[in-house]
């Protein structure tokens, strides 16, 4: 169990703690965070014309730098720190188990930057612990808790004047309660006033260098005094109560005996008793932790005996506890530590000590060390605390036999069991949840606190942390509400349900409410209920857990309201607040103020929050300027503010107003502009439609390496609203303020970076770049579903249509046959180019805005000029086109398509003529059988042959399943032997087409399949039914005449596969991929002359291999896109789609890869062969030249060839004398040739 994370210190706490470890991390810092680049490939892309790339995202970036990655923004409650990476981009440099709500850097006197201070309300930050506030090196990215604190922080200043950091928050930190100073190198120290009695929400400086606080506080924290204390009683009934040298007699010498026991009965089994003239002890292990505030003893008076003096010891920190008390005889007050005397006067039935120093424990000891009579014992004990707990687990709540009228207690419903507290303060329940279970009633625990004073209390949750169990996975979302009061006023504060996240590492706890709170009665009781939120995911398990509520009496007599000035040049803070105007102004509010921030802009203080003061007829807001607090405009703004920014001359507010106090400036909707110059309110557009919790600002790109400050509003919204000639946007939480175009960046026609998430907090860490605080996501670009891939260098661009994907609905949900994914976005390409028509075409299944600004659904046509159409109506708009081919003026789409075209049904299948721009006079028969889908069309080439594949049985009354050939306005079954689905198809010449799927060739099952348009015959790729793991979905060529090609798809077990087939076998890249791969497209491609890599058997050294999916990659993660060299994957692009990884379906070009022109792919001994052929060849072509030559150099001089029929060879040679033949051999010069 662990006890004193949450109650702070021990009373040996000491206020300056030197935390060498810190100190040693406070260096000077050169630079920022480093980062790594990663070399951008240098594709060679002209011989391929314009090159597109098709997908299922609203954000892309190219990968060039490693800590890019395709993960959306945190949704579960935690946030990080934000660096900017030297593209524009941005990264998560550490993150936190929780929000961080504010940071600062801090700079010495000296100018030394000692680190970036960061507070919030999280329990760990970059895996280290570190209780709401910690340091961060902006160089090296270190993280130093700074330890001491328990709680939430939630303002910080950095002051570098003095060499302080004060912070604020809900929180304890040695002696203070919500607010302490960081001082130098030392470490923490307590302020001269030791904090505050409620929250503190904001922190700045005044001109004069005096510092003003402000939050949800009535007094200092020094002079806070409950008006009744000691008010809730520990339960030791449920502890484990042990003792040494109990007494032997029977009745006396068990030590439970004490626990719950009636006030005045005493004997046996009502006392416990030690053995005779021997010391003893008692000691109580309970099952949590507890800050007693006092002791109640019992002494016994049986037969005499009974307890003189004793030691109270605190466990386990083993320490000896002071008190005070009242002398009985004397009525003096007193003070005790090892020997604190009891009385032996029967007439006084028990003795209060009061503890000296609030300390956290989960046991305790009292050793009895002198004695009367005979022997020591003990009547009774009881503890008691000023706070008031509600426990999940009932039975730790108070004791049910001390007949409390209305003691704490919980209810449970649904399937909670009991968890042991382990790392935590307590026990606590565990509910495990999934699927539809994940519903507001599957699990519910109402707490009913034991309030027996009505005042203004600070009502927290405890959540106890989730690596002790091992749950962080599975942790989700409560949603806790609140009913505090019999009475409901416009003027208290609004206690609405609050969502909790419980995916802290470590013990936490949050506020959930601070205002009145009824005491208990007859009629009314308060009541907290958690339950599941609605904001859980739904499609997996869910562990919710339920510890503890603690009700923290705040009413006092300190004389403040919610502004406090601190002069930190005086060691005494002056009890006189009517010498500050800033305590001033705070007490001019109504009673109850909240200030949620302050700002200090031209020595004008401006104080927001949620307040009135009717006296001066403003609310929410005011200003403080030469000693007087004034209202700003139109009386302020007419509901709380939750946040303020200061830029230029303009103060931006946050909240949840709609428009000045007297309602005379329209369009202030939740966020609003105050101009300090001219001393006038601004609307940002309209406003958005719902709350805003944060304004932060973000240097930006908005046009191309043009950064400017923007302002980024963040909270609780789903729309930007309309104004002017802007129609309302929908968005998250996130919206982007640009002053220098006076428009929200959604409404700008730019093209920009992607950027969805929600910040917190910014600083200027006057080393590198800005840095921020939140959850986001960005990429390089805000496109979607399509752009350009363009070299010199590689980047990508706009394709210039404003797509948006299209939900599919249940009951029109279309999946892809082969793959089984459901589509949505843009799924295939084609650029079209015959005669004078020039169309880049996209298809898949989205919307999209025309040129015109009419809806385009699913088929969008971009001509030369940019101007964007869509296709004549008449087909369903759930239709999803998965292929494309053009053949002169007529464009074949294909998919899930159904519709009516030209007064007949269509299915799988249109033409679309785009000379015309209508569909095709005479469509094709549409397709028949059970889930038609169309997923490849490719043209025969040489010819006007279309061949149409997918799964279909039948084109219009012709069986044809599986491929079809489309020529002359009718259809033609190819072959009669195929059957399945056709995922993908291409040419190996002329002749011969290659189809890949889930197949059969005469009922037998194949991955891979060729059709010969000779014989017209489908033959079944040697080796693809055993080789092959699953049906092929993507394919592309190795060569030119595609003997080799690359496959992938998804083996039978799920996992994802990459071969290439060599032309005689297939080979496998391995089992390299993670289990969620998709593989959606391949595609060679050439490198530039410089980029060449090692050759390998599966890729040639000048090209790479484009992997296109959903793509898990090996000691990466994510990626939309990869390229591999035959050895390893490289990410190329990631993309996000919503706050999602997106994904990339395919590569399409203008042009196709030309591998003739890739001489240097040859094999080194094929090149070896090849030079040995050509010398061979030379060496005949010689050969035969030289018989050629002497046969032309004998006839010219007079040679005959010789005869080639065969006479009788004796009847001739008489004719010829011997001499004649031999007698001329020897002599010189011409010779006649001899008549024959």
């Amino acid at each position: 169990m662990r006890i004193l994370s949450l109650f702070g210190p021990t009373a040996e706490f000491v206020l300056d703690i030197r935390l060498w470890l810190v100190v040693a991390g406070l260096l000077p810092c050169s630079q920022g965070v480093n980062f790594d680049p990663v070399p951008v490939p240098n594709l060679d892309l002209a011989k391929l014309g314009r090159v597109a790339l098709t997908g299922d995202f609203d954000a892309i970036s190219l990968y060039s730098y490693q800590e890019q990655n395709e993960n959306g923004f945190s949704t579960n409650g935690s946030q990080s720190i934000i660096t900017q990476l030297p593209n524009g981009n941005y990264a998560s440099s550490q993150t936190a188990d929780g929000y961080i709500k504010g940071m600062c850097p801090f700079v010495m006197k000296d100018g030394t930057l000692a680190g970036v201070v960061i507070g919030g309300n999280f329990t760990s930050l970059g895996g280290i612990e570190a209780q709401g506030a910690a340091l961060f090196n902006p160089t090296t990215a270190q993280i130093t808790p700074l330890t001491g604190l328990s709680g939430q922080v939630s303002a910080i200043f950095c002051d570098q004047d003095t060499n302080t950091v004060y912070v604020g928050g809900d929180f304890k930190g040695g002696n203070s309660t919500n607010a302490i100073a960081w001082v130098g190198m030392s470490g923490w120290s307590t302020l001269p006033f030791a904090g505050f009695n409620g929250p503190v929400n904001s922190i700045t400086k005044a001109k004069n260098g005096n510092i003003i606080f402000g939050g949800s506080f009535t007094g200092l924290g020094n002079t806070t005094t409950p008006m009744r204390k000691d008010q809730q009683l520990i339960n030791l009934s449920t502890a484990n109560i042990t003792a040494n040298f109990s007494s032997s007699r029977h009745g006396f010498d068990n030590p439970k005996n004490i626990i719950c026991t009636a006030q005045g009965q005493e004997g046996s089994g009502s006392t416990w008793l030690i053995e005779d003239n021997s010391p003893g002890a008692w000691q109580a292990d309970l099952q949590f932790g507890f800050e007693p505030t006092l002791l109640r003893v019992r002494n016994t008076h049986q037969d005499g005996r009974g307890t003189k003096t004793f030691r109270f010891t605190a466990l386990p920190i083993n320490g000896i506890m002071n008190f005070t008390y009242t002398d009985p005889i004397s009525g003096e007050d007193a003070v005790c530590d090892a020997l604190c005397p009891l009385s032996n006067d029967s007439r006084i039935p028990f003795q209060d000590f009061h503890f000296v120093n609030t300390v956290g424990m989960s046991s305790f000891r009292i050793d009895v060390s002198a004695w009367y009579g005979d022997g020591g014992g003990l009547n009774g004990v009881e503890l008691y605390q000023n706070d008031t707990f509600a426990y999940a687990v009932s039975g730790i709540n108070e004791p049910t036999c001390a007949n409390i009228e209305f003691a704490s207690q919980s209810t449970a419903t649904g399937p909670w069991v009991v968890t042991p507290s382990m790392m935590s303060t307590s026990p606590y329940l565990t509910a495990n949840l999934s699927g539809s279970d994940v519903r507001r009633n599957a699990a519910s625990v109402v707490f009913k606190p034991d309030i027996k004073q009505s005042g203004n209390y600070s009502v927290k949750i405890y959540t106890p942390g989730c690596l002790q169990d091992t749950t962080c996975d599975n942790r989700g979302i409560a949603n806790v509400t609140g009913n505090f009061s019999t009475e409901t006023q416009s003027s208290l504060p609004n206690p609405t349900p609050v969502d909790i996240y419980q995916t802290n590492n470590y013990d936490k706890y949050d506020e959930i409410y601070y205002g009145p709170v009824d005491a208990n009665s007859d009629s009314f009781r308060p009541t907290i209920t958690l339950t599941p939120s609605s904001n859980n995911r739904r499609d997996g398990r869910l562990i919710l857990v339920a510890q503890r509520v603690l009700f923290t009496l705040t009413n006092s007599t300190g004389g403040l309201n919610g502004l406090f000035e601190l002069n930190p040049n005086q060691a005494i803070v002056d009890s006189d607040y009517s010498n500050s105007t800033i305590d001033t102004a705070g007490n001019s509010l109504d009673a109850g103020a909240t200030i949620t921030s302050l700002t200090v802009m031209d020595d004008v203080a401006y104080v927001a929050g949620n307040f009135s003061a009717k006296t001066k007829e403003f609310q929410n807001v005011f200003a403080i300027s030469n000693g007087n607090s004034t209202t700003l405009p139109h009386g302020g703004l007419n509901a709380q503010v939750s946040t303020t920014f200061p830029f230029e001359d303009v103060l931006y507010f946050g909240g949840n107003f709609t428009s000045t106090t007297d309602k005379s400036v329209d369009g202030l909707n939740n966020v609003a502009a105050f101009n300090t110059t001219s001393q006038s309110w601004q609307p940002l557009g309209a406003g958005v439609h719902g709350r805003v919790n944060s304004i932060v600002p973000l240097i930006f790109n908005t046009t191309k390496d043009k950064p400017e400050t923007c302002i980024t509003i963040n909270g609780d919204f789903d729309q930007i609203e309309a104004w002017g000639s802007n129609q309302a946007i929908s968005v998250k939480g996130f919206a982007i303020w640009v002053p220098s175009r006076q428009n929200w960046l959604q409404n700008l026609d730019l093209q920009t970076q992607a950027i969805s998430g929600k910040l917190s907090a910014a600083a200027n860490s006057t080393v590198g770049s800005q840095l921020l605080a939140g959850a986001l996501s960005a990429q390089d670009l805000s496109a979607a579903d399509a752009v350009y891939l363009k070299s010199s260098p590689v980047h990508l661009d706009s394709v210039g249509v404003k797509i948006q994907p299209r939900q599919l609905s249940t009951s029109s949900k279309r999946k892809r046959a082969v793959s089984g994914q459901n589509v949505t976005g843009v799924v295939t390409g084609l650029f079209y180019s015959f005669n004078d028509l020039n169309f880049t075409v996209l298809g898949g299944h989205f919307t999209a805005n025309a040129s015109n600004g009419t809806q385009i659904d699913n088929l969008a046509l971009i001509d030369e000029t940019g101007v964007v159409t869509g296709v004549v109506s008449g087909l369903d708009t759930d239709s999803v086109f998965l292929a494309l081919a053009a053949q002169n003026e007529f464009l074949y789409a294909g998919g899930t398509v159904s519709g009516r075209v030209n007064n007949g049904d269509v299915n799988g299948l249109i033409v679309y003529d785009l000379s015309q721009k209508n569909y095709a006079s005479s469509q094709p028969p549409p397709f028949g059988g059970s889930d038609v889908a169309v997923n490849s069309i490719t043209v025969r080439p040489g010819s006007s042959q279309v061949y149409v594949g997918g799964t279909f049985q039948t084109a219009g009354a012709l069986p044809c399943p599986s491929v079809c050939m489309f020529d002359n306005g009718q259809w033609t079954q190819p072959g009669a032997t195929l059957g399945g689905s056709v995922g993908t198809m291409v040419w190996q010449g002329n002749d011969k087409l290659l189809a890949g799927g889930n197949l059969t060739v005469n009922n037998k099952a194949t991955s891979l399949a060729s059709y010969d348009t000779k014989n017209t015959q489908w033959t079944a790729l040697e080796g693809a039914g055993n080789d092959v793991p699953g049906p092929v979905t993507a394919l592309s060529p190795a060569n030119s005449d595609v003997t080799q090609f690359w496959v992938a798809g998804k083996s039978t077990n799920g996992s994802a596969f990459l071969m290439k087939y060599t032309g005689s076998i297939f080979v496998s890249v391995g089992n390299v991929f993670g289990d969620h791969t998709t593989i959606r497209g391949l595609s060679l491609i050439n490198l530039g002359s410089s980029a060449n890599h090692a050759d390998s058997p599966l890729v040639g050294g000048d090209m790479t291999l484009l992997v296109t999916g959903e793509l898990d990659l090996p000691n990466f993660g994510n990626a939309s896109a990869a390229l591999f060299n035959g050895t390893t994957f490289t990410p190329f692009i990631l993309s996000t789609s919503g706050n999602s990884a997106g994904s990339l379906s395919q590569l399409f070009s203008e042009k196709k890869m030309d591998f003739t022109s890739s001489a240097r792919h040859m094999a080194t001994g094929l090149v070896v062969l090849i030079a040995l052929a050509c010398a061979l060849g030379a060496t005949f072509f010689l050969v035969v030249g030289g018989i050629l030559i002497e046969r032309y150099r004998r006839k010219m001089e007079g040679y005959s060839p010789a005869p080639t029929a065969y006479f009788d060879k004796t009847s001739n040679m008489g004719r010829i004398p011997p001499e004649y033949l031999f007698g001329r051999i020897g002599q010189q010069g011409p010779v006649d040739t001899p008549m024959l």
